[in-house]
C-alpha cells in the first residue's frame, strides 16, 4: 500500500454518522490488540488538548521516554497524526501500518469509520516501533471517541466549551457527560476549570465510578506566573501538585491559557510518576522538555512572512469556536499593537457558531472572509451576511486569494491575522513554504 491508498482510506470514511459511536473495539480485537498493555495519558475537553499532549509529550521525552501521540486534525500532512517523541511517522511507515490495519478491516463485518481507522493505525506503529506511553487527544466527543478504547489510566479534562452541539448536545452539562465519558474506575482523572453546569455533571459522573484519584486546576493543581520573562514571549511559571512543587517551568507557547495547558501536563506526568510509570527526575529534564515545546498554528507568528512578492508578518491561530477566539484574541491585540491595525483572514466550518467569533474579532480591523478546500467550509458569502453592518469587509474565493487580498490592503511590512478553522491554518503555513509541524 502506497502513501495516497493510505489517505485515501479514511478519507473514504469521513462521514459522521449519528448518534456518534465508537467503532473501533472490533478492529482492535481483529488486530490482536496491539494496544495492550498500552499506559499514558488521554486528553479530552473543548480547547487545549492539542497544546496539553504537546507539553506531555514534551516534558516526558526529555525524561528518556518514548511517547506515542497522534494529534488531530492534520494542519498539512496526514503524517502528522502519528508521532513518536513528537516526530511525525515517516510516509513508508505510516502506509505500512495502514496497510494492515486495512487488511484485519476486511476480514470485519463491522462498520468503520476514520477514527477508528487513524487509532488503529497509530497502535499497530506503537506496537511496531515501541513506545514506553502513549499521550492521545480525544476527537471531539469523549464519551464515544474511538482512542476511549484504550485503557491509559490517567484522564485530562481541560475544560468545557459550546462547541460541537450538533454531536454532543448545546449545553454545558450534555457537553461535560460526554468529556467525562473517558473515565474509567481506577483513573487518576485531571481537572481543568469548568463552568459551574460542566463542573456539577463532571462530579456526577465521576461519583458513579470508584478508586478514582482527582486533581482539580485551582485546587489540587495550582499555577503562577513568575514575574520575570525567560524570552520575550515565554514565561516562567510555577505548578503545584500533590507530589510537590516544580519551580521556574518555561512555557514556550503563547498566550496566557498556555500556562493552564502547560499545568494539566505537568500534572499528568506527576500522576503518571505516582502509578510508577514515569521514574523521578530531575527538575532541569523537565524544563528542557518543556522550553522545546511546539505546536504549529497555535498563536504562530511567521516573521518575516512572504507571499509573492509581499514580504509581512502572519499570524496564525486555529481558534475554532468562539470560546477559543476569546481565548486568545488579547494576545493577538497585544502581538499585533506595535503597527498598523492588521488584516484578517477569516474562514470556519459551517457548523460552527461563526456570528459568535466574528463578534469576537476588531470590528475596525479589515476582514477578509474565505473557504477552505475542506468539505465543510462555511460560505463566505454567508459569512458576510453576519457582518453586514462591518466595515471594510471583503471576499475571496480561497485561502491564497484571500491573503494576497490582506496583502494589498496591508502593503510591505504590514501585518496578517489568520484566524477560524485549522484547515485555514493549514493551508496558509504550506502557502507560506512552512514545513509540516
Amino acid at each position: 500500500m502506497d502513501y495516497q491508498r493510505a489517505r485515501d482510506l479514511t478519507a473514504a470514511r469521513r462521514t459522521v454518522r449519528l448518534p456518534v459511536k465508537n467503532y473501533l473495539p472490533p478492529l482492535l480485537t481483529a488486530l490482536d490488540r496491539p494496544d495492550r498493555g498500552l499506559r499514558g495519558i488521554l486528553v479530552t475537553g473543548t480547547n487545549g488538548k492539542g497544546s496539553t499532549c504537546a507539553f506531555a509529550v514534551s516534558g516526558l521525552a526529555a525524561l528518556g521516554l518514548r511517547v506515542g501521540s497522534m494529534p488531530g486534525p492534520a494542519l498539512q500532512e496526514a503524517v502528522e497524526r502519528i508521532r513518536v517523541n513528537n516526530i511525525p511517522a515517516s510516509r513508508a511507515a505510516y502506509a505500512a501500518a495502514y496497510a494492515e490495519v486495512d487488511a484485519a478491516a476486511r476480514r470485519l463485518s463491522d462498520p468503520l469509520d476514520a477514527p477508528a481507522f487513524r487509532a488503529a493505525a497509530a497502535a499497530v506503529h506503537y506496537r511496531r516501533v515501541g513506545v514506553d506511553l502513549a499521550v492521545l487527544e480525544a476527537s471531539a466527543g469523549g464519551r464515544d471517541t474511538a482512542v476511549n478504547s484504550f485503557d491509559l489510566g490517567v484522564k485530562v479534562i481541560t475544560n468545557v466549551a459550546l462547541d460541537h452541539t450538533d454531536l454532543l448536545g448545546d449545553s454545558y452539562a450534555e457537553i461535560a457527560w460526554a468529556k467525562a465519558g473517558v473515565v474509567r474506575d481506577g483513573d487518576h482523572v485531571i481537572l481543568g476549570e469548568l463552568p459551574p453546569e460542566a463542573a456539577r455533571t463532571v462530579r456526577q459522573v465521576l461519583a458513579e465510578h470508584s478508586g478514582l484519584t482527582v486533581w482539580r486546576l485551582g485546587e489540587e493543581i495550582r499555577v503562577t506566573e513568575a514575574p520575570y520573562a525567560a524570552t520575550a514571549h515565554e514565561r516562567l511559571v510555577e505548578v503545584r501538585t500533590p507530589l510537590g512543587i516544580h519551580h521556574d517551568l518555561p512555557c514556550p507557547l503563547r498566550g496566557a491559557h498556555q500556562q493552564r495547558n502547560l499545568a494539566l501536563a505537568v500534572a499528568g506526568i506527576d500522576a503518571l510518576r505516582e502509578r510508577g510509570l514515569v521514574p523521578d527526575f530531575a527538575e532541569d529534564r523537565l524544563r528542557a522538555g518543556l522550553a522545546a515545546t511546539t505546536w504549529p498554528g497555535r498563536l504562530e507568528l511567521v516573521h518575516p512572512a512572504r507571499l509573492d512578492d509581499w514580504t509581512g508578518s502572519v499570524l496564525m491561530d486555529g481558534a475554532h469556536n468562539p470560546h477559543s477566539v476569546a481565548a486568545v484574541l488579547p494576545d493577538i491585540v497585544r502581538m499585533t499593537a506595535a503597527g498598523p491595525a492588521p488584516a484578517l483572514v477569516f474562514a470556519v466550518e459551517g457548523t460552527k457558531a461563526a456570528d459568535e467569533m466574528l463578534a469576537e474579532l476588531p470590528p475596525d480591523w479589515p476582514l477578509l472572509l474565505t473557504r477552505t478546500a475542506s468539505s465543510k467550509a462555511a460560505d463566505p458569502d454567508h459569512l458576510a451576511r453576519l457582518v453586514a453592518d462591518r466595515p471594510h469587509v471583503h471576499r475571496a474565493p480561497d485561502t491564497h486569494a484571500a491573503l494576497r487580498h490582506a496583502a494589498r490592503l496591508t502593503g510591505p511590512g504590514g501585518q496578517i491575522v489568520v484566524i477560524g478553522s485549522l484547515t485555514l491554518v493549514g493551508e496558509t503555513r504550506t502557502l507560506l513554504g512552512l514545513p509540516p509541524g
